[in-house]
């Protein structure tokens, strides 16, 4: 965790010393998100995302965000039968630290642009709920990481002072070893710039 804020606090220096032009602002949004597991059929679960994030620069812009989400799963065990035999559901509250590089295109009252980079989550609270029959089979399925690294890439629009962006969130690491469980997600957020 150090060695990831200290590579944050890095970039944000260079931004500042490099006089870029500066944005802070506020977001809210929703998501859907999945989890993938081996040998088991899944399903989404919406849930939300509210923060902030600063923009250094226009064109070519770097933007870190600082958000609380939530995002989770739907689970279906099915038998050789393909008949379902058990089902759980799991959602995750965290705190998600995206470092985005975009590009920009358009002026101040009308900007499109594109975005990718990394995110780091640390969940915050774990809510699950499994069929009795799933702890006996599968005993070790619900046992999550409490930190994960990711990738977000998407676009957005500014039009003034309102920004929306429209991403996706693919899990780098696995956020259970056991089943090759992986998250990711759809999301969509407006947000304010206030300066």
């Amino acid at each position: 965790m150090k060695k990831y804020l200290l590579s944050f606090a890095i970039i944000l220096a260079a931004a500042f010393s490099a006089k870029a032009q500066f944005s802070l602002g506020a977001k809210a949004g929703i998501n859907f998100s999945k989890i993938n597991a081996d040998n088991v059929s899944e399903s989404s679960v919406t849930g939300y995302q509210v923060g902030a994030f600063a923009r250094f620069g226009s064109k070519l812009y770097l933007q870190p965000e600082l958000y609380l989400g939530s995002s989770g799963g739907k689970f279906d065990f099915n038998n050789n039968n393909g008949t379902t035999t058990a089902n759980g559901k799991v959602t995750f509250t965290s705190l998600n630290l995206p470092l985005l590089v975009g590009k920009g295109w358009g002026g101040d009252n009308l900007n499109f642009r594109v975005m990718a980079g990394p995110v780091y989550s640390y969940l915050l609270d774990k809510n699950q709920s499994f069929s009795d029959n799933v702890s006996g089979a599968y005993n070790d399925f619900g046992d999550y990481k409490k930190s994960t690294l990711g990738f977000q890439a998407g676009a957005g629009i500014d039009i003034g002072h309102i920004t929306a962006d429209f991403r996706y969130e693919g899990g780098l690491t696995k956020i259970n070893q056991n089943f090759g469980q992986r998250q990711n997600l759809w999301a969509l957020s407006v947000g304010f710039k206030f300066f």
